[in-house]
């Protein structure tokens, strides 16, 4: 079995080691959802590092992993295509800035559509 490559402190865990006598390691705070007329959505476009594929990034989201995921898979069936949520964002396969803009508008959310 291969062992996973290390490339950042942050594959370590994050934190290494403090001298500060007073360091509080930080608990995983989970984030409460903002409703969608608070959430303030901006929808790219890219295809940079991924070997040319078109992809529909969808950044902005303020809100738990649960929530955020479930946006995604909402977009993801909208649209009929796959995707997946990665690092607080929402990556959906082939151009479908403008559809996924009507769709979030639809379901309440503040979006803008961001390049090209």
């Amino acid at each position: 079995m291969a062992k996973k490559k290390l490339n950042s402190l942050e594959d370590l865990g994050g934190f290494v080691f403090s001298t500060n006598d007073d360091f509080e390691l930080e608990n995983g705070t989970v984030e409460e959802t903002l409703d969608a007329s608070s959430q303030y959505l901006e929808a790219h476009f890219s295809n940079k590092g991924r070997g040319g594929k078109v992809v529909t990034v969808v950044k902005g989201f303020v809100g738990t992993e649960e929530d955020l995921k479930a946006l995604g898979k909402l977009l993801k069936v909208k649209c009929g295509v796959g995707g997946s949520v990665k690092d607080n964002e929402i990556i959906i396969q082939g151009n479908y800035r403008d559809k996924i803009v009507q769709i979030l508008e639809k379901e309440g959310y503040n979006v803008k559509r961001v390049g090209g």
